[in-house]
């Protein structure tokens, strides 16, 4: 019985530095998994931002600024 007990709290600590182990790799694992994610959200935020940039120039146009005075006209009326 002595025996047992002496092997016992060895093999204690080696399951629990296992079991930190494999911890610490599902924390290193979910810290990629949150930089990829946060990798994908910036460009798509990236991508709707040059889109939103585009079609704001498309709707601007070359006239724009000629727009935009007869905008100022318009509002100055009032």
């Amino acid at each position: 019985m002595l025996q047992l007990k002496s092997i016992g709290t060895p093999l204690v600590l080696v399951f629990a530095l296992l079991a930190m182990s494999g911890c610490d790799q599902a924390e290193k694992s979910a810290q990629q998994v949150l930089d990829q994610a946060a990798q994908s959200a910036k460009q798509a935020i990236d991508k709707t931002n040059e889109a939103a940039q585009q079609a704001l120039s498309d709707a601007v146009g070359s006239d724009g600024k000629a727009k935009a005075e007869d905008d100022k006209k318009d509002t100055q009326d009032i």
